[in-house]
């Protein structure tokens, strides 16, 4: 009886470490460098659909450059006899977005690069759009800032900035200050965001479809995050 007991206990003492082993099979640089895929991952799938003929919707575009109540101003230019002109340039500077987003794949893929994290393992486990989340609260500024020279650029190549001035300089006479005429830095924060949208979707997709995991580490890591909830 004896020698039974002392062969039960060496079994638990060797068993139990393999079994909380089991229990997460990945390490925190595994979770870390699965985050920097996903991510990446995200950011191709956004700028291939963003880059799309067509992909920004001019009203959403004005809605979001224009502030307050956007349809009150596009009123009061259409008042003025400025609606060709509106949509003149709503029709552009789609054009222009959809170039920039593809402009700023690179950029969003070099700031996930370097990015660290401070708790990689818990952003796995938290689910839902974590990785996204972290990556736009701790650089979402800064990758905003980092594709502003693109976005200026493509405004330069078709004069938008000029048109653009034209267009708010009578609305301005209305609004005072509340009309930011800063139209690179407001189609930066209108394509940055959208950027994050697509990821978003991209993550909760790899999460929760192991179809969409490309890679043996989204695999190892998301499919046994998967794995362990499903057995808790």
């Amino acid at each position: 009886m004896k020698k039974i007991c002392t062969f039960l206990f060496f079994a638990f003492v060797i068993l139990a470490p393999s079994c909380n082993t089991a229990k997460q099979l990945f390490s925190a640089d595994d979770a870390g460098n699965a985050i920097r895929e996903l991510l990446s991952f995200g950011t191709q799938y956004g700028g291939d659909l963003l880059s799309k003929k067509n992909a920004f919707n001019k009203e959403s575009i004005l809605q979001s450059i224009l502030p307050g109540d956007a349809g009150k101003i596009l009123s009061t230019l259409e008042t003025l006899g400025l609606s060709k002109e509106v949509n003149r340039f709503s029709a552009t500077i789609t054009t222009v977005a959809e170039k920039s987003a593809e402009k700023s794949v690179p950029i969003f893929l070099l700031g996930i690069k370097n990015m660290g994290f401070k708790d990689a393992i818990g952003i796995v486990k938290t689910g839902g759009t974590a990785a996204t989340d972290y990556l736009r609260r701790n650089i979402g500024d800064t990758l905003r800032k980092a594709i502003t020279p693109a976005v200026n650029s493509g405004l330069e190549e078709y004069k938008l900035a000029s048109q653009w001035n034209n267009l708010v300089a009578p609305a301005k006479m209305f609004l005072g200050d509340k009309l930011n005429v800063d139209l690179g830095n407001l189609l930066s924060g209108v394509i940055a965001n959208m950027m994050f949208n697509k990821i978003a979707e991209k993550e909760m997709a790899i999460r929760s479809n192991a179809a969409e995991r490309k890679t043996a580490l989204l695999q190892k890591v998301f499919g046994q995050v998967l794995k362990n909830k499903s057995i808790n």
